[in-house]
């Protein structure tokens, strides 16, 4: 009984050591797949932003606070139709005055056309004729006076002494008439109107600070970005709506440098928005870019696709998903880009399975997509080529093999 407690044992490890043994010696196995025909399409799959064809950004001309704002994002409008109002009291305040001192200027100008103001002439014309009562009166007296001298009842002195009185109020009167001719000068006229035009103008600026301040829609369209609120202060330049024609979008599709080499003028393009699962807008790519810019850590050609958005269900400044179509291979021989290998002296190829062992293919490739390529020469159709293995794999090795869906 002894011999047979040890018996087992060993006879379980030996069996062992010839299982791996035999497993050792066994033909590896791998994986492969059958090449097939079918079309391949190369798709540069990136991101993009959508924007109107056609559009205008409403800006602040001049400062000031938010007033009352009548449109709002998303909506249509007509060319013309208000905006945004700015508060204009200030400004009201500031016409109101000018136009006052315009009024107050004509009023003195037409003075001076009807001969001076009607207070300062009627003062004159009262002076001139209680001077000339007066002088009447004095008239009177040096004639009574001078028939008296003939009847030597009075003498000479008292006479010239009317007659130097009769002169000196003369002398007043034409004083006074000279004053009244030139109650204004040329010059005063002259200096009136220089503050009529000072004035005007500032009604003229006015109005047109005022006009600055009513924000109009210079085209028609829809307000696809409005972010300005009652009360929000603008600086000239500062943006208050883009508006534009949503129906037509032209997306900005970033293309990293390396990769805009695969891309051509009138390429499909395929677009889809994050925001609206299940939708997909078409278009081809109408411009390709003219610099290299940055975006973010990226260095990026700005590739131009048109796209119809005849239900304005995309909006304008969304970020989009963009799949360019760069290029596409009918009845072409397809194999899985991981069947691609290089030799040792670095010739692309694959291994096929032949009889049970590997045979090596030099291959040329055609479109390559993310996942599979197309293969020029050196594969047919059906041949199977083995996909990817950790396992070293040299030309005649025996293997077993295993297919896999391609």
């Amino acid at each position: 009984m002894k011999h047979l407690f040890w018996i087992v044992p060993l006879a379980l490890i030996a069996g062992a050591a010839g299982y791996l043994v035999q497993l050792k010696n066994a033909p590896p196995e791998v994986r492969f797949t059958r090449a097939k025909v079918g079309t391949i399409v190369d798709t540069l799959v990136t991101n993009g932003k959508a924007e109107p064809v056609s559009f205008v950004s409403v800006r602040a001309t001049r400062a000031g606070a938010v007033a009352t704002v009548h449109a709002r994002s998303g909506k249509t409008v007509a060319a013309g139709q208000l905006i945004v109002d700015q508060d204009n009291a200030e400004i009201f305040a500031a016409r109101q005055g000018a136009e006052a001192r315009v009024a107050q200027i004509e009023a003195e100008i037409r003075a001076i056309e009807g001969g001076g103001r009607a207070a300062d002439r009627a003062e004159i014309d009262g002076q001139i004729s209680r001077l000339n009562v007066e002088r009447a009166s004095i008239d009177k007296e040096l004639g009574a006076v001078k028939r008296l001298i003939e009847k030597s009842a009075a003498t000479k002195q008292e006479a010239q002494a009317l007659e130097d009185k009769r002169a000196s109020i003369d002398a007043h009167v034409r004083a006074l008439q000279q004053r009244r001719g030139v109650l204004f000068t040329p010059g005063d006229r002259g200096i009136l109107e220089a503050r009529l035009r000072e004035a005007k103008t500032a009604v003229v600026s006015a109005n047109a600070q005022l006009e600055r301040g009513t924000l109009r829609a210079p085209i028609g369209g829809v307000v696809y970005q409005m972010d300005v609120k009652a009360g929000a202060y603008l600086n000239p330049g500062d943006l208050v709506a883009n508006i534009g024609d949503i129906k037509r979008l032209s997306v900005n599709v970033y293309v990293d440098e390396p990769e805009l080499g695969r891309v051509a003028l009138e390429m499909p393009v395929t677009i889809t928005w994050d925001g609206l699962a299940g939708r997909e807008w078409t278009g081809r790519v109408d411009r390709l870019p003219a610099q290299i810019q940055a975006l973010g850590s990226r260095q990026v050609g700005e590739v131009v696709v048109r796209i119809d958005n005849e239900d304005g269900s995309l909006k304008p400044g969304a970020n989009v998903n963009a799949a360019i179509r760069s290029r596409e291979a009918a009845g072409a021989i397809i194999i899985p880009k991981e069947c691609l290998r290089r030799d040792s002296s670095g010739k692309q190829g694959v291994f096929v399975v032949e009889g049970g062992k590997l045979a090596w293919r030099d291959v040329k490739i055609g479109v390559v997509n993310i996942t599979h390529a197309q293969v020029l020469t050196g594969v047919q159709s059906n041949d199977n080529v083995v996909l990817a293995s950790d396992q070293l794999l040299t030309t005649n090795l025996v293997v077993t093999y295993r297919a896999e869906s391609n």
